[in-house]
């Protein structure tokens, strides 16, 4: 008897009153999230709210000390190493690039492990070595190609501009077509004019052919404004606000937490 169909509800990435303590302090405190299939979500809040933290359990570098987390309805316990096998790929707030490498190279890297070779066909130059080879090369140029920088698939990461380093970060989790796309603080250290790109290439994630979640956490408020269905708010490791980014961006909540200004909140006594 084949398993039961898992509800449409249960699908995608989630939270579940997740805490994490670091002896005594609190850095999350009972925070539920879902992040569902077709959707971009994002995560904000002030410098020490949380929002690393957070993306180290997603990624399975910090375990939390309470609750949960699943994907698809069943139980989640990340590890770093085995996100790609189980569709995830993320991108940390530097570029991460492998110097000796170039950038062609690079992207190939991550899709490796979905090569149909084995290892000793691999170290050995075997046929089926090879096809994956020729495979994966054709896959990263058209990546490449569609984020605008195949004309360095040949260049040193070292010799680019950060933009295009982050680019380059970029096709390289995309390159294992991944079903969640994890992104640590995309936009830092960009200008206007690569944030704006930036957008657009958000919002295209998941109408691709091979279209995948995506969980953004970022300090960039024109970014997320522009780019996520939904958005959760951290402060202090809690979560003070979610929805939509125009009820979010009314928040008086989230004015306060950002602004460290007393908001009065609609129906409170002055």
């Amino acid at each position: 008897m084949s398993p039961p169909a898992t509800p449409v509800d249960d699908q995608g990435l989630a939270l579940h009153h997740v805490g994490v303590r670091f002896g005594g302090l609190v850095a999350l405190d009972d925070v539920s999230l879902r992040v569902p299939p077709g959707r971009v979500v994002g995560v904000i809040g002030p410098n020490g709210a949380g929002k690393t933290t957070l993306f180290n359990v997603v990624c399975g570098f910090v375990r939390p000390t309470e609750g949960s987390l699943t994907l698809d309805g069943r139980p989640f316990r990340p590890r770093p190493h085995d996100l790609t096998r189980l569709g995830i790929a993320r991108t940390l707030q530097g570029v991460g690039l492998f110097a000796g490498l170039t950038v062609l190279e690079n992207v190939v890297a991550g899709a490796s492990h979905t090569a149909r070779a084995g290892f000793a066909a691999a170290l050995f130059g075997l046929p089926r070595s090879d096809r994956d080879e020729s495979r994966l090369r054709a896959r990263a140029l058209n990546l490449l190609a569609e984020l605008g920088i195949d004309k360095h698939a040949d260049a040193a990461p070292g010799t680019l501009p950060y933009a295009v380093r982050k680019r380059v970060a970029l096709a390289r989790a995309l390159i294992a077509r991944p079903r969640l796309l994890l992104l640590d603080e995309p936009a830092g250290g960009l200008g206007a004019d690569d944030v704006a790109e930036l957008a657009d290439l958000v919002r295209a994630l998941p109408d691709r052919a091979d279209g995948c979640a995506v969980l953004l956490v970022e300090h960039h408020m024109d970014l997320v404004m522009s780019v996520c269905h939904d958005l959760v708010v951290l402060d202090f490791g809690k979560v003070i606000a979610a929805g939509a980014p125009e009820s979010i961006r009314d928040d008086p909540r989230v004015t306060e937490a950002y602004l460290g200004a007393d908001v009065p909140v609609e129906g409170s006594t002055p």
